[in-house]
């Protein structure tokens, strides 16, 4: 049987590194190397850590109970655990100072341990520092990147196929996106675990970038453990040029990276009433949402993961539905919505569309005050802020007088001849144009029902 495990990397989401002040960015390609830089990230002698990041530790349990793990508090009564922070040392060109802070390691007590996500064990959740960006084609190291702070989230090897580790990182991303804990801009990496029980000793396959390289990466190393059956632990890294695995040196036990506890950080203490405070304000997982949203609103399942994909999105849709019944409301989110946001590439949470003014929409349209194809125009004028329509209904309300419909009609007969002659011909799809020229002379305005049926009555 496959044993597939995971140790994923993602960057926690703060304005400063661990233990300086020098502000992150990830977008490594619009910053010149070495700008967002001091003494204390760049390792020069004699500099000293500052207290580290709170907010850092602050989203590391907040990450920690999304995933139904315990986070280690310090309880005078019970526990008493102190985190204390490791010196992991090992020689590599983008470690300027020899070692890497961490919250793991032989002697480590992570941020939080024994958990389960979606049938998933998480072994242990800790925080640690980023190395520097060294480019081993021309030797040069971006120091930019060294200090942030990185989440570390280790699975136990209970994962079987490829495909199952894909669909458990989409889950888990989404979940995090929920928190905005994660930077994700920077995505996540993931160092993966692959062997085959009692046939093929484990192997780790370093900093893997995506979830297709990671699927990509698994199936070649199931498929080369199959057939040479690796005896002993090796640490291989992924060529996503070539698609295949290649080692790097044999894999290093705890004690290769002379853990020792590093005095110059202080302990950190995670109390209960912290724990308790930061769990009172998190949101609904993913999947909590998608099963409350399914039975209360009996819409299907394809439509709720829609709306579940993203937690604004949701929390709109619950929003709009207390005013609108949830059925006329869904399509208008989860299409209308969804398509003037992604034809000007925004997210909801990056544009100010105010629930009260999109239920004027909808109700003016369920009214039939609007046609659906001006309320479509109109929702296009939302991006970036939206406004109440109350000034422009009167110039946009639907026209329903069969008598001005029908002049419209002959006005698009009279403008199309072309397309009557086709329509005449049997070409049936002459209708449907002929249907739109005539929104277009109403300004979107004529109630489409009754212009069909007129302009039916004058072709005929």
């Amino acid at each position: 049987m496959s044993m597939i495990g995971l140790e994923i990397h993602g960057y926690l989401d703060t304005k400063e590194k661990l233990f300086c002040r020098c502000n992150i960015n990830h977008k490594q390609e619009q910053i010149k190397p070495n700008t967002s830089i001091c003494p204390i990230c760049t390792g020069q002698p004699g500099s000293k850590p500052l207290v580290p990041n709170s907010e850092a530790i602050k989203k590391c349990i907040q990450v920690a109970l999304m995933l139904n793990t315990k986070v280690n508090t310090t309880d005078s009564t019970k526990n008493n655990k102190k985190l204390i922070w490791q010196r992991k040392h090992y020689s590599w060109p983008d470690l300027p100072k020899g070692y890497q802070n961490t919250l793991s390691g032989t002697y480590a007590i992570p941020v939080a341990e024994n958990g389960k996500f979606l049938g998933i064990r998480i072994r242990e959740l800790h925080l640690e520092e980023d190395p520097a960006a060294w480019d081993p084609v021309t030797g040069c190291v971006d120091y930019n990147r060294s200090g942030s702070p990185l989440i570390e989230i280790v699975t136990e090897p209970d994962f079987t196929t490829a495909e199952e580790v894909a669909n458990w990182l989409k889950q888990l991303i989404l979940t995090l996106s929920y928190i905005k804990t994660i930077n994700k801009e920077a995505g996540i990496k993931a160092d993966v675990n692959v062997n085959i029980h009692k046939i093929s000793e484990r192997t780790e396959i370093k900093n893997v970038n995506s979830i297709s390289e990671i699927v990509n990466a698994i199936n070649y190393e199931l498929k080369r453990h199959e057939k040479e059956k690796p005896k002993h632990k090796e640490t291989r890294r992924w060529n996503a040029e070539k698609q295949k695995t290649e080692q790097m040196r044999e894999k290093e036990e705890a004690a290769d990276y002379r853990f020792i506890s590093d005095p110059d950080l202080p302990i950190i203490k995670i109390t209960n009433n912290q724990v308790t405070e930061i769990n009172s304000k998190l949101p609904e997982s993913p999947q909590e949402k998608l099963e409350k949203i399914i039975k209360k609103h009996k819409i299907s399942q394809k439509d709720a993961e829609v709306l579940t994909n993203n937690l604004e999105l949701v929390e709109f849709f619950e929003e709009v539905s207390r005013k609108i019944p949830p059925s006329f409301a869904l399509p208008w989110v989860t299409t209308e919505l969804l398509r003037v946001l992604n034809y000007n590439k925004k997210t909801l949470e990056e544009v100010s569309i105010s629930t009260e003014h999109f239920i004027e929409l909808l109700q003016a349209v369920k009214d039939k005050k609007l046609t659906e194809l001006k309320a479509k125009q109109i929702l296009n004028t939302f991006i970036p802020s939206s406004h109440s329509i109350s000034k422009e209904l009167s110039s946009s309300q639907r026209i329903t007088d069969k008598s001005e419909i029908r002049k419209i009609c002959e006005q698009a007969i009279k403008n199309n001849k072309k397309a009557v002659d086709d329509f005449k011909a049997g070409e049936k799809k002459a209708i449907d144009f002929l249907l739109g020229e005539i929104m277009k002379l109403s300004n979107r305005r004529a109630d489409y029902q009754i212009a069909k049926e007129e302009l039916m009555k004058l072709l005929k």
